[in-house]
């Protein structure tokens, strides 16, 4: 058996600390090895235990998270998931750590409740496997519109989970502003997903919504699938749009990435492109295995460009993925295969 993951805590709040440790050390393959209430005596922390990740809080007295996450990804590169308020607040300052290079990010919990905490025990051995002692990944420059782009028939639908953030941001900046209709599931908690909508908004040519109950799927458009208490599908052949439904989570996950894939292999069939990114665990593999079936054309992304290579690792191994490309090459991909050929349209 191997080693348990060491695990340094460090947050401001001495409950916090508390319950995040008892959380993390309830399971045997985790090891909580130190804790530290401020950036100062976690850097002190780092150099003493080398622990294998460390979850940091946002928020904190001296230096706050954000401003240690950048030193820690430039000083010495290591796992390290957020721990955030469940606020708008809290939804953008961990979304910009995500982009610096955070393995992941959990919600902090209301007294009483430690949904938020459902899978952090889970991330935390996802981070220790990883080996993840890179630099956070250089900011992806926003790409040239592509005049010579016009748009075919086809919609795109894309998963994501661990690791999402830059990559979605990765794929997304390579669409010109007439993109085919894109639907987008990324694992991502309660709150979030409204803030992600925004920023993406702000980063890409074409327009990123939330997706709402009913909005029609339009040329331009991406809709990024809600956190929380509903699943994101695609319905009505005759006028595509987008519907909310209340169902149990599948594959541990609500929104679920099968969910989202099912939903366009029976809508759009061939008419549809569907793409695995970067996450933990297998869900989205058997809804693209279904896509690759009805026709569709499906990508995933390479082992060595993901930050988790779990839910394109499963697709790859099912059959589901026609190709496997590295990130760079995957929002360029999905163009050539939604654009309308010249002698009509796909």
């Amino acid at each position: 058996m191997s080693a348990p993951a060491r695990v340094l805590v460090v947050d401001d709040s001495p409950t916090m600390r508390g319950l995040i440790t008892a959380v993390l050390n309830a399971d045997p393959e985790v090891s909580v090895v130190g804790q530290a209430g401020d950036a100062l005596e976690a850097r002190a922390a780092i150099k003493e235990l080398n622990p294998d990740v460390v979850t940091l809080d946002i928020e904190m007295p001296n230096m706050n998270g954000l401003e240690f996450l950048e030193k820690i990804m430039r000083l010495r590169p290591m796992p390290v998931i957020m721990v955030s308020t469940m606020t708008h607040h809290g939804a953008n300052a961990t979304l910009a750590a995500l982009e610096i290079g955070a393995f992941d990010c959990v919600g902090k919990p209301a007294p009483g409740d430690l949904r938020p905490f459902m899978g952090l025990v889970e991330k935390v051995k996802a981070a220790a496997r990883s080996g993840m002692r890179r630099q956070a990944s250089a900011p992806v420059p926003a790409a040239t519109p592509v005049a010579e782009y016009r748009v075919g028939r086809k919609v795109v639908a894309i998963g994501s989970s661990t690791g999402g953030v830059e990559a979605l941001i990765a794929v997304l900046q390579k669409f010109p502003k007439n993109c085919p209709p894109t639907v987008i599931t990324q694992h991502m908690p309660p709150s979030f997903t409204k803030s992600f909508a925004e920023r993406l908004n702000r980063l890409c040519a074409p327009v990123v919504h939330e997706a709402t109950d009913g909005a029609r799927l339009e040329i331009g458009k991406i809709y990024l699938a809600p956190g929380g208490e509903r699943h994101l599908e695609v319905v009505n052949a005759s006028a595509p749009s987008c519907r909310l439904v209340e169902r149990e989570p599948v594959n541990g996950h609500r929104p679920s990435v099968d969910v989202l894939f099912d939903s366009v292999a029976e809508l759009a069939g061939r008419n549809a492109v569907g793409v695995i990114l970067t996450g933990m665990g297998r869900d989205g593999a058997s809804g693209l295995l279904k896509m690759r079936k009805v026709g569709a054309r499906t990508l995933g992304q390479n082992e060595k460009t993901c930050v988790v290579y779990g839910m394109p690792r499963v697709a790859q191994e099912i059959g589901a993925v026609e190709q496997q490309l590295p990130l760079n090459s995957i929002g360029e991909e999905i163009l050539k295969l939604t654009a309308a050929r010249k002698e009509g349209t796909e």
